[in-house]
């Protein structure tokens, strides 16, 4: 058996409002849209993932996604310019990621992250 994908869903009575969130943010698009659900994609492949924590590290919370981009500093950037709440400040850590928390309109925490190169 083979777990092909795993998504994440967001409940929300406002679709639109986190579908913006989400587009402006991660320049994600719509793979699908039936008005209740959209989904929304980058065009990347990536492994399969489930992170199971007691905390975020650092002394944060854990958040509840993570989301890693290539250019960490761009998205903080476009992160402060659109306004979006800053729940842990970006932060070079020393399990070798550059990250902060944001959250989203839905009241999610994300741990937006990069990779040390």
């Amino acid at each position: 058996m083979t777990v092909k994908r795993i998504v994440i869903d967001i409940a929300t009575n406002d679709v639109p409002a986190i579908q913006t969130f989400y587009q402006d943010l991660f320049d994600l698009s719509p793979v699908m849209d039936q008005g209740w659900i959209v989904t929304l994609a980058s065009g990347e492949a990536a492994k399969v993932q489930l992170s199971i924590a007691s905390e975020g590290g650092s002394g944060t919370q854990v958040p509840d996604m993570s989301i890693e981009v290539d250019d960490i500093d761009a998205v903080y950037a476009r992160a402060k310019s659109l306004g979006v709440e800053i729940v842990h400040d970006l932060t070079d850590e020393p399990w070798g990621v550059r990250r902060f928390y944001a959250r989203d309109p839905a009241g999610k925490v994300l741990n937006i992250l990069a990779h040390a190169e």
